[in-house]
């Protein structure tokens, strides 16, 4: 049996992923791929647990696809036909994009080296990045002669403006560390040694919020990027409800007015 691609260990409510295939830059390839959708499955269905850092082994962060692979052309993304990559793409990166996109566990990327192509896109696909002193973020697609088949080209305008998205993607403009943090593509820099215990710190925060409002804020805030203002009201009132119905919320106004710590169920 083939390493493990990806690995996963849990601290109280949080969840670290790391991403380990050092030898290929822990690029996204099928196993990969599907071991990391497979951890989020589990992570989104476990209640008990309210946040993720996504973090990788080894110098990068990932390397995007595999360049050996789009040359060989044995991955169903890379060859075939036109219809069976459209379907190598859809089953696979395609379908790891999907599958962040509508996770309700909140995800903070901890991004210690080179993320390129769909390595960038994969940072954008978690809720807040981290990133080293040595991280680098690249959309540089088309310097392999491809476009972001993987939804880069609908996030990447929406993190950091169309006219930087563009350039990034036309270009291949490497940005470093302070410029991914000047163009908000990067939450936050923080030095190497410094990454993983800022990104579960950051995590722990969230961790220690009611859980259900924890993963409603986020459904709330992914939803409402493709509504009009009205929907979004809507919507607002329905999880509003919700969450004032839970014992946690009774629970947080309780602890703060008796000055104390909330001990929350996730009911």
């Amino acid at each position: 049996m083939s390493e493990a691609k990806v690995l996963f260990e849990r601290r109280g409510r949080v969840g670290i992923v790391r991403l380990n295939d050092n030898a290929t830059r822990n690029a996204l390839a099928r196993q990969l791929i599907a071991e990391l959708i497979a951890i989020l499955d589990q992570a989104d269905a476990d209640k008990s647990l309210s946040c993720l850092v996504l973090a990788s082994n080894g110098k990068s962060f990932c390397g995007g696809g595999n360049v050996k692979d789009m040359v060989e052309k044995i991955d169903p993304m890379f060859g075939g036909s036109p219809f069976e990559m459209q379907e190598g793409y859809r089953e696979t990166i395609q379908a790891l994009a999907r599958r962040f996109m509508s996770l309700d566990i909140p995800v903070v990327a901890a991004v210690n080296g080179a993320a390129i192509g769909a390595g960038c896109d994969l940072a954008c696909f978690c809720d807040i990045r981290i990133a080293s002193t040595e991280a680098k973020f690249a959309e540089s697609f088309i310097r392999v002669g491809l476009i972001p088949g993987d939804g880069g080209a609908w996030l990447l305008p929406r993190i950091v403006g169309f006219p930087r998205a563009v350039e990034m993607a036309l270009t291949c403009r490497m940005l470093n560390a302070e410029e991914a943090l000047a163009w908000g593509l990067a939450n936050h820099v923080v030095e190497p040694e410094e990454l993983e215990a800022r990104a579960l710190a950051m995590a722990e925060t969230i961790a220690s919020f009611p859980p259900i409002g924890v993963r409603l804020n986020k459904r709330l805030m992914r939803r409402a990027q493709e509504m009009t203002f009205n929907e979004c009201l809507e919507l607002s009132a329905s999880y509003q409800a919700m969450v004032q119905s839970s014992a946690d919320q009774l629970e947080a106004v309780s602890a703060m007015l008796e000055k104390r710590e909330p001990v929350f169920t996730g009911k």
